[in-house]
């Protein structure tokens, strides 16, 4: 059974929904599960530039006192699953690079292991995930070979951006979402519902 996941490297919910889905896979006696994480992109035009998050979501969202009490709540239900947060370090990306070398990783079996490279490298370590130098250091990291050609494959970007259509085209509107077969659900939900998504 596939277990595909759409979400994108700088969605902290996407790496809260990872712990949970694991949480679930752990409590599951059914058949085999591969789970296939596939591209989504928050923001597609979003500046390259590793500039502070914060800044961008003051704008945004009203001040930089709303965008710390937000980090804080997110952070909380973070640490609820083990994970360490440090929402105020995370920088600005666009995560088109990103998505290029997890697609990749499936191809070479350790998919798994670098989408949670990124996801913790951005939320945990403050690196800038849409650079380069940083996405190739990450890559080996996670034992996938041919990153740095892989960032500039032509043939690799038009693959990944054929998938962010399909994304869009079969209803993923927010990440993470979670899909078996023709049926999915969205958000960072609790084990027990991707279990029952499992079931059918």
């Amino acid at each position: 059974m596939e277990l595909q996941v759409w979400s994108d490297v700088v969605c902290p919910w996407c790496y809260i929904g990872k712990r949970k889905m694991e949480s679930a896979l752990e409590a599951w006696d059914g058949e085999p599960v591969e789970v296939r994480w596939r591209p989504f992109q928050l923001d597609p035009a979003s500046p390259n530039d590793g500039a502070p998050m914060t800044e961008a979501l003051a704008v945004k969202f009203g001040g930089a006192a709303a965008v710390k009490a937000a980090h804080e709540r997110v952070e909380q239900v973070a640490a609820s699953v083990g994970l360490e947060y440090h929402l105020g370090a995370t920088r600005q990306a666009n995560t088109l690079d990103a998505h290029k070398l997890i697609g990749l990783a499936y191809e070479q079996g350790v998919q798994g292991a670098l989408q949670e490279r990124i996801f913790r490298a951005n939320f945990t370590e403050g690196q800038h995930v849409g650079d380069p130098d940083v996405l190739v250091k990450l890559a080996a990291d996670a034992g996938l070979t041919g990153a740095e050609e892989a960032l500039h494959d032509e043939a690799l970007t038009a693959r990944v951006r054929q998938e962010l259509a399909e994304g869009v085209g079969i209803g993923v509107r927010s990440v993470p979402t979670f899909v078996v077969g023709n049926r999915g659900v969205s958000g960072a939900q609790d084990p027990s519902v991707i279990l029952e998504l499992l079931r059918g």
